[in-house]
């Protein structure tokens, strides 16, 4: 009806804008592994972009004003960036909110054992993964050790073609007869996630020792003892760049499409403004989304409302809780994660007048939640209808969405989360192929038209009147 092909709909000369876009989008994706490196990673470009620390900016006495840029980090795990508008707060803001958590294996706090000629680290897995797609393949380890005394180890191993990788082994063919009979479910189990991190023995008191001589080897190079594992968050991820796909170099597979492919735009687009906004810009990275927005750095946490109080009695020079929860009601929302694309070869899970279809475009979906839009948003056809408008005016493919068939299945964003606020708020990204699988997979194209989308509703987005 109403879809048109991306790249048919790209300008003279756009092509080359869609590929810079995406080296700039590969570099932060194998920069930004974990949430605290994607913190890490944001807080540099922030800065480099000309932002500032808000709770510095508090703390030195200043007082924030139309055009000024600052940025909030939150426990090393979540960034929030402002662009002051002209309007008063109490206007409501235009928000990019996006997740930075993905799907992977996270190290125990007590993991380190010896079995069988090799040491390993035990493992509980985060977020909804395939158990069975992260074995026999490469892993790297990265993460932070904190030690007593107070300092900080950075660890990441295995991105460097000349680190050494890590490894979770799988049953051999010749012997899997057994295995082949299970569910997909139970191929893998949770407790076999074992990361094999080493198989030379030194002695200890006599005996071969695997196990001593990792110890000794992380003492020598990182300063740690085996106690600092209790705390410590170490997470493995697989090893390697995210790589262009296909002869034309269309597309990109990549660890952590969901959400940094939304997590991305939506920063860019905020630093990439120019001038002094109407209203007060912002963009959200969040963290735990891929297990239910819970903990202080989840959205379900008061971490962004109580940066919005700071913010709101900084330009209005007095602490209004009226205020805060106006600004927070009149503001307008783009939650921006992933859409399942359509994938031609599992079809039968799709309707497909009402899937994302990979290089259609930036994708709207009104309502996720699963069977009767359980956990769902569901956003109002008045704000849908103002999404539409500013697309169409700014010449950008998009496309509408559910999460598969009615009944297969279903999902959830954080958009629940930030419409109790009465904010109107839709759930916008792209079209993603096996999601939370190691290795996604997403079309430049539909990247390039998300950006422009989070720019285009930036500059547009309005007031509602019911």
């Amino acid at each position: 009806m109403y879809r048109k092909n991306a790249w048919e709909a790209l300008a003279e000369g756009e092509k080359a804008k869609v590929a810079a876009f995406a080296e700039k989008y590969k570099a932060y994706l194998d920069a930004g592994k974990t949430e605290r490196e994607c913190v890490t990673e944001s807080v540099r470009q922030a800065k480099e972009a000309g932002f500032t620390d808000l709770m510095s900016a508090i703390r030195e006495g200043k007082t924030l004003k139309a055009g000024d840029r600052v940025y909030r980090a939150w426990m090393g795990k979540c960034i929030m960036l402002f662009v002051i508008g002209e309007k008063d707060i109490e206007c409501g803001m235009n928000i990019l909110g996006a997740h930075i958590d993905s799907p992977r294996i996270d190290v125990k706090q007590n993991p380190l054992y010896e079995e069988g000629g090799f040491a390993y680290l035990d493992t509980h897995y985060y977020g909804g993964i395939k158990k069975y797609q992260w074995v026999a393949s490469p892993l790297a380890l990265h993460g932070v050790v904190c030690k007593k005394d107070g300092s900080t180890v950075t660890i990441s191993i295995g991105e460097d073609e000349n680190d050494p990788v890590f490894y979770i082994s799988d049953l051999l063919i010749h012997l899997a007869a057994d295995q082949m009979g299970k569910t997909a479910a139970k191929v893998v189990e949770g407790e076999q996630l074992n990361i094999i991190i080493g198989s030379e023995p030194v002695k200890e008191k006599d005996k071969p020792s695997v196990k001593a001589n990792v110890l000794q080897l992380l003492k020598d190079k990182y300063g740690i003892e085996e106690e600092d594992f209790i705390s410590a968050e170490i997470e493995a991820v697989p090893a390697g760049k995210s790589r262009d796909v296909g002869f034309d170099r269309s597309m990109i597979a990549g660890y952590g499409h969901d959400d940094r492919v939304c997590a991305y735009p939506s920063m860019a687009a905020v630093l990439d403004y120019e001038g002094t906004p109407e209203y007060t810009l912002c963009a959200v990275l969040t963290d735990k989304e891929e297990i239910g927005s819970v903990g202080a750095t989840g959205m379900g946490a008061m971490y962004f409302e109580n940066t919005m109080a700071e913010l709101v009695a900084n330009l209005k020079g007095s602490d209004s809780s009226l205020s805060l929860r106006r600004a927070l009601q009149n503001s307008r929302m783009l939650s921006s994660d992933v859409s399942a694309g359509f994938d031609p070869n599992f079809a039968g899970v799709f309707e497909k007048n009402n899937a994302s279809i990979v290089g259609n475009g930036v994708t709207f979906n009104k309502f996720t939640g699963s069977r009767g839009k359980s956990g769902s948003n569901d956003c109002n056809a008045e704000f849908v209808a103002m999404v539409r408008r500013i697309c169409d005016e700014a010449d950008i493919a998009w496309q509408t969405a559910e999460l598969g068939k009615v009944d297969v299945g279903g999902g959830g964003t954080i958009a629940y989360i930030c419409a109790k606020y009465g904010m109107n708020v839709i759930d916008a990204g792209l079209p993603v192929l096996s999601m939370h699988a190691p290795w996604e997979l997403i079309s430049k194209v539909d990247l390039w038209q998300e950006y422009k989308c989070y720019c285009a509703f930036l500059k547009g987005a309005k007031e509602l009147e019911y």
